[in-house]
């Protein structure tokens, strides 16, 4: 099965008052087509910003570097024209935030910006034909009035009701590629697990590949094929998610499987700040992972 996207050696560092401070350090992982695939670590390690250069939100600037490749589909994105980079955006690939009220425009309606996203899958499609298209997809995320919901804006609705609006949209134009930085934050369990069920169906009817960023490891181990486990920016454990839940290589990867909390409610473990165990080389599970 072919590679949908390659990430090599990838490589970002800004340029500070305190001087150049390097926040990935050579991150390399590979999604198949069809695959679901996590990147998990602490907050800070680097897991959204990956995503977003791959979407191709983080450019090189005065202040940015980047370096390495990222291929999407067989093409180098990185090296790609703006304008086709853009192209793609909504329509290949496409990204549910983690924060959506900061990610849907305020100034306009719900129905509006759902009519934007699909035209950029298909620039003829008509606007009772986008209603209905958006009307389908907001019920499959249990949303129980989607014509109301259509008809808001962004602010009069509630946090979870936006995240559930940023998931459909992201699914709406069926992407290769669907890069999910905590898609059930602000959902209760009931809707996670609706929300999680329709990306596998999105999974298993059009091949749509998944990179999943979650703290929540419980989820991880239910969705996911294959697991990267991310700190200070390098991958230190891949493999097969069974292998790394049941058999933990890496110290810093049993350490943060030992910070899961436990229904039995004994004391948690504190992950340390910089340990030279955390320092070790990258774990592998067989031949399975990249």
């Amino acid at each position: 099965m072919s590679n949908i996207l390659d990430i090599k050696d990838l490589k970002l560092s800004f340029q500070t008052y305190r001087g150049v401070i390097e926040v990935l350090h050579g991150i390399s992982l590979s999604i198949r087509r069809g695959e679901r695939v996590a990147l998990v670590g602490e907050s800070g390690s680097g897991k959204s910003v990956t995503a977003r250069i791959v979407l191709g939100l983080i450019q090189e600037l005065t202040t940015a570097r980047i370096a390495g490749n990222v291929y999407f589909d067989g093409a180098d994105c990185l090296h790609l024209p703006a304008s086709s980079r853009r192209a793609l955006r909504g329509t290949e690939m496409s990204m549910i935030f983690q924060d959506p009220t900061s990610s849907l425009n305020p100034t306009f309606k719900i129905g509006g910006q759902f009519l934007d996203v699909l035209r950029r899958g298909d620039p003829k499609i008509s606007r009772s034909a986008a209603e209905a298209k958006a009307e389908e997809i907001l019920a499959h995320v249990a949303i129980p009035d989607p014509v109301r919901v259509l008809e808001s804006y962004p602010f009069q609705l509630s946090g979870g009701m936006n995240q559930r609006v940023m998931i459909a949209m992201a699914l709406v134009n069926r992407p290769k590629l669907l890069l999910a930085d905590e898609p059930g934050t602000a959902l209760d369990v009931t809707v996670q697990a609706q929300t999680l069920k329709l990306i596998r169906d999105l999974v298993e009817e059009v091949g749509t590949a998944v990179l999943f960023i979650s703290h929540n490891l419980g989820v991880v181990r239910e969705f996911a094929d294959r697991v990267y486990v991310i700190y200070r920016g390098r991958i230190v454990e891949a493999g097969p998610t069974a292998a790394i839940f049941e058999r933990p290589g890496h110290a810093y990867t049993r350490a943060l499987l030992s910070a899961v909390p436990r229904i039995t409610g004994q004391g948690l473990p504190d992950i340390a700040e910089v340990s030279d165990d955390f320092l070790a080389p990258a774990f592998v599970h067989g031949a399975d992972a990249p």
